[in-house]
Order: structure tokens, then sequence, then C-alpha cells
């Protein structure tokens, strides 16, 4: 029987990777009695980390899914990987849900990958719980963890203080009713005695949340003023409202590997977090909005597709507005083609249940088997069309050349990655036309390099990695004037065309012009553009090192035909003969691209990573401080930073993360151009 939906929850874990998320998932279902016994990350045996590459890597590289029910009432889970490598596409997991889970490290504290994911909770205004984990660490220290959490621009209410007992995380005091709860074996709680060395502690704490729950209701802040107090009741209703109004932000405390927290999560999750009707009414494309009514005409927002080895591909929906049947006739907001769904699944990690009802808003069931529908596309009645407004999702910021192992199967490769396509659309597939490499763009290296893993193992076939392609340009600086002359007798009909052009060097990120200054038909007018095309697909085959040549101006002002032996052919040879010779006699440049590169770091970690930049031959626009954390961007050479993740990481313990996109090309300094012309002359050779 369904759950009523004002007690129906859907919520996401976020974090950072290694804050202990899907261990938390793992409690959540085992306190839930949906997993009869808990996996460990490190024994690879958890319900929601099941491809090999996450069991081998002892960490979440996609979404874990999970539907279980906790006192009757519906829950619907999602742990988002903390990692920056599979955050790409934390947007539309955002969208999916009506609320957030939060989760911080006791021995870190906030770090500066926290603020960004708390910005993008902040960004879709999901009301939110945190939760501080891992209380059960050696060096795990809540006051620190708590304090760190005013950097995210919040007000922290505090539900809890540990209760430390021989150095473990024995229990908790409940800062509302004063009462002090441990832990037993199974992780169920027994009231206790308060510890009185916690006493002045929560006496003070309790005073700072009352008044920020008091603070958040201007008739529960006049009753406090006047009456000095406010009633438990008072205090959890005066929360709730804070809480779905996004003003306050409840803490809670857990150890998820000792299972010691979860059934008072579940308990806060129920009584804080919002149902589906409690939220705003969803925001269309077109500026309309759609209310989460059960009523409504119905619409699903596909927020994740995943592989299934028995259903093929599984597209995930989350219920916006009305009820959701299996058999229905939906229409696809973006192709305006129709969809035929079939049954409704609840997902928790790879297992697949049937929905025996039908579902309403806030619902996340899979659905196997549709034809033209991938991730980010809104499914509705077709009479009350919608599509679900959401954001651009992220650049990618490395690409890889691919190539099969035996020569031959490049078509076996392009069709392996091509299939993840639909799972992950964090990644970019292409071909270089010129060289024939087949190109992957991810999040980083290790996004690309667990892709490929994953694409080699599902289609049994042999992949190599290339180096990462850096896509240099080539220009030229100053004006010359040649000609280009195509002329070719073999018996019969020949080929002839004779182009004079002024070609010179325009500035950075002018582009390619072309002008026509051909007067009294020396060059009759269809002949015209053969020589534009001859000189642009000359330039896409570059001089140097077989790099597109860019910003530079080509004019045709002279030339002469044959009557009989001229074609568009013969010109376009012309045209490419004569922006070769412009080429070598203007002596050609070769441009890098150079990056924005924006990195957070610990404060500490400032100057390596300052130093660090300087020996990548960057230049440091700015830095900025703020509660610990330091946000560093610089121009830095594309080819520099590559391979920066690792590194990164190394120099930071872990902590720092970077952005980086585009910014302009500039001439790259002789020893770099040597080295790249070089490598191209070399390849070109191995040909």
């Amino acid at each position: 029987m369904a759950s009523p939906l004002e007690m129906q929850r859907t919520y996401a874990l976020v974090g950072t990777g290694g804050c202990g998320k899907t261990s938390l998932a793992e409690m959540l279902l085992f306190d839930a009695k949906a997993i009869s016994r808990m996996g460990a990350i490190e024994e690879g045996t958890t319900s929601l980390d099941y491809e090999p590459e996450e069991v081998r890597r002892r960490g979440s590289t996609q979404p874990g899914l999970a539907t279980f029910l906790w006192k009757k009432n519906r829950h619907f889970l999602v742990d988002i990987p903390g990692d920056g490598n599979f955050t790409g596409d934390m947007d539309y997991l955002l969208k999916g849900v009506d609320s957030v889970v939060f989760v911080v490290d006791a021995v870190d504290g906030v770090r500066p990958l926290t603020k960004k994911f708390w910005s993008q909770v902040r960004a879709e205004n999901l009301p939110a719980i945190i939760v501080i984990n891992k209380l059960d660490r050696d060096r795990a220290d809540f006051n620190m963890a708590y304090d760190s959490l005013a950097s995210l621009g919040i007000k922290p209410v505090a539900l809890q203080l540990p209760i430390r007992k021989n150095d473990t995380f024995a229990g908790f005091a409940d800062v509302l009713t004063g009462k002090a709860w441990l832990f037993e074996e199974d992780g169920a709680l027994k009231e206790s005695t308060m510890p009185a060395e916690l006493a002045d502690d929560l006496a003070l704490l309790r005073d700072v949340t009352v008044e920020n729950i008091a603070e958040s209701d201007e008739a529960l802040m006049e009753k406090y003023l006047e009456e000095g107090t406010l009633t438990l009741e008072d205090l959890r209703q005066g929360l709730r409202a804070g809480v779905l109004k996004g003003e306050l932000t409840p803490v809670l405390t857990s150890a998820a590997l000792e299972n010691r927290g979860g059934e008072n999560l579940l308990d806060a999750i129920e009584a804080l977090l919002p149902s589906p009707l409690d939220r705003p009414s969803f925001a269309g494309q077109d500026g309309s909005e759609r209310a989460p009514d059960p009523n409504a005409p119905l619409a699903c927002f596909v927020f994740k597709t995943i592989s299934d080895p028995f259903s093929g591909q599984l597209s995930m929906l989350r219920v916006l507005s009305g009820t959701l049947s299996g058999d229905q006739t939906l229409e696809n907001a973006r192709s305006e083609e129709t969809e035929r769904i079939g049954a409704l699944l609840y997902v928790t990690g790879k297992t697949q249940t049937p929905a025996k009802e039908d579902v309403g808003p806030g619902a996340i069931v899979g659905v196997a088997k549709l034809k033209n529908t991938r991730t980010g596309d809104t499914l509705c009645d077709e009479k009350a069309p919608f599509a679900l407004a959401t954001n651009d999702l992220p650049p990618q910021l490395i690409t890889y050349a691919l190539a099969p192992k035996e020569k031959g199967d490049e078509d076996k490769v392009y069709a392996a990655i091509q299939r993840l396509l639909d799972e992950d659309v964090t990644l970019r597939l292409a071909r270089d036309e010129e060289t024939g490499d087949i190109l992957l763009s991810g999040m980083g290296q290790l996004h690309i390099e667990l892709s490929v893993e994953k694409a080699k193992r599902r289609n049994k076939i042999d992949i190599i990695l290339k180096t990462p392609k850096v896509p240099y340009r080539e220009t030229v600086k100053g004006k010359c004037q040649v000609q280009g002359r195509h002329k070719k007798q073999s018996g019969g009909r020949g080929q002839f065309g004779d182009c004079w052009i002024e070609m010179e060097g325009l500035p950075r990120g002018s582009g390619y012009v072309f002008e026509d200054a051909i007067v009294g038909g020396v060059i009759p007018r269809q002949y015209i553009p053969a020589i534009d095309k001859g000189v642009q697909e000359a330039a896409a085959r570059g001089f140097l090192a077989g790099c597109q040549v860019v910003d530079f101006r080509v004019k045709v002002y002279d030339g002469s035909y044959h009557t009989v032996d001229s074609s568009e052919m013969a010109f376009k040879v012309a045209g490419s003969l004569a922006f070769k010779k412009a080429m070598e006699t203007l002596k050609p440049v070769l441009l890098e691209p150079v990056v924005l590169l924006t990195v957070s770091i610990p404060d500490e970690s400032m100057g390596d990573v300052i130093g660090d930049l300087s020996s990548r031959r960057g230049k440091v626009l700015g830095s900025d401080s703020k509660a610990g954390v330091t946000e560093i961007k610089a121009h830095v050479p594309m080819s520099e930073v590559l391979r920066y993740a690792p590194d990164l990481r190394s120099m930071t313990g872990g902590q720092g993360f970077f952005t980086m996109e585009f910014d302009h090309y500039e001439e790259a300094p002789q020893p770099v151009a040597e080295k790249v012309i070089a490598e191209h002359e070399k390849a070109k050779a191995g040909e």
C-alpha cells in the first residue's frame, strides 16, 4: 500500500569524497531493514557501489539509488559521488530530489570542495540537514567540524552533542530535550545519565539553538522575548518551518561504519525535511510553472540513465507532477516524440523491484527501453506539455585520444565508447577529421581512465589511451602577395586555375576573413568560392605542426582562367597552393591555448600551489582567502595542466580542487613550438 505523500521523502546524500556518504546510505538501508547486513567500502560489499570500477577503487563513480520504507513511509535516496571527476551532472541529480542530507567529515571539517557542493545545493534552494560523520575516528573533532560550518554562510542548528567514552563515540546529548542517549551494540539507543562534563557546553549550545530557531519566525521571536522561553513543541515546529524556508540547517552526528546514528537520522529526515507536496512549483523552460500535485497533468524528469545487463538502458524518472502508472504513453518535450512507459521499477543498487502501485510526485522509478529519451529530458502528458528548466552542464576539462590495440578496430572502439554516453552525460566523443583520432573528453584524468576501463570490460575490446590532445593553432604575422597557379594537361581536357592573393595576419580571436576584390571578370564569379574553399581546407591541415591556421585575412585580387580547362576543382587547388606559398613567405608561429584555472585550497597550501603554478609558466591573477580556504585564479598554458589533478591532490593532501576553462590563445615560446613541430614531423614519418 502506498504511503501518504505527506510522509514521503526524496533526498540526496551530498559531500566530498571520503566523508562516508555510501557507508551512511548503507547504515540507513540496514536500519530500515532494506538489507540484512551492512556491507563495507573496504571489502567492496556495499549495496550502492557495485560496479567493478567502484569496488576496485573503493569509491563511488556514479550515483547510487535506493528505495525503502521507514516506519511504513517511502524514502527515495540518491547517493551522489564526492569526487569532482564524477559530479559534472550534479545539477541534474539535484533536480531529482526535494532535499539534501549533507555529510561533513568529523576529521577534516569543511573542505574547499565542500563549499562548491554546498553552493550547488543552495542554488537549487533545497532544504538540508548536515550530518557530521566519522565521529568514531581517532582524530574526530566535533567542535572543529561544527565551527567550520560557518564558512558555508549558514545558520547551523546543533541538535546533538556527541558523548565520548574511552575515546569512542558512545552516544549523544539531545540539545532540545536535554536527555543523554548511549548506543547499544546493535546501534539502538538507550537513555542514560547526562555526563557532568557536558552540562555547561550543552546549556550554552541550547541557548544558541533556541535563539536561532526563534529568530527564524516573527511569532516565535515575540513569544521568546515575552516569556523568555519556548516549549519543545514550539521549537520543533519552528525548526521544521525554518528548514523548509532554507533559513535553518540542523546538525546531527553519526559514525556510519559503527552503525551509530542511523535511526535518529531517519527520524529527523521525516520530522524536518519536506515531502514532495511541501516544495515550491517547478520552473519550466518557457517560464511556466508546474505544481507538485498528484492530480495535475503528468510530468517526469529523466535525471539519470543507467546501464543494466538485463534490462539494457534504464531511465531513472522523478515524478514532478501527476500520477504515473505503467503502460502509459507520454510525450518527450524535447523531441516531441511519444514514449510508451512499461513496468515501473523501484531501484536499490543493482536490485530492481516492480512497483505494485501508481506513483505520484517525488517518486523515483526506473523505466526500461525508452526509444529516444536521454538524461535531462522531460516526459509529459501530450495535452499539457511541460519541460523542466535545467542548467547547462559544466564544460569538459580534458581530452584524450583513443586507439584500438588491433589496427582496423577503430569503429569498434568508437561504438564501445558511444554506448557510455547515454549513461554519462559529462562525456563527449568526437573524431579528429584530420588525424582520424577518436577523441574522448571528460571531467578529469580519472574520469576518462575509468570510462575507458568500463568500455573495455563491457565490450571485451582493448583500447589504448594516448596522450591528451592539446588544441594548438597556427597563425601568421605581416602581409604578403603570392600567386597560386594550377595547370595540368594530360590529353583531352586539362585543368587550369590561377589566382593572386594578399594574405595578412589579424589580431587574436579575429578568425578567418575572405575578401573578393576581383574586378573586370579576370576570374569568373563562380570560381571565387572554390578559391575560398581551397584556402580553408589547406588552413585546416596546418603548415608547421598540422594545427589549424587561424586569425588571418585572404584577399583575392587578380588571376586568370581558361574557357575550357578551368573548373571549380582547379581553382580550389590554386587557392590551396597560394595559401601554402603565403605561409612559407610569412614565417608562421604556433599558438598555444591558455586556460583560466581557479584553484581552491587550504590556506596552508598556498605557497606550494603558487610556486607550482609558476613552474608551469602560469601567471597568477589574484587570490582570495576566506575561512581557511584560499581561491587562486591564474592563466596557465593548457599543456601544463593536463594532468594537474593528481599533483594538486598530492600538494593539498587531497583537499584541493580546481576548475578550468579555455580563455585565449597566445604565441608559444620557441622551445615549446620546436617540440610540438618535432613531434608532428615524427608522427608523419611514422605514417
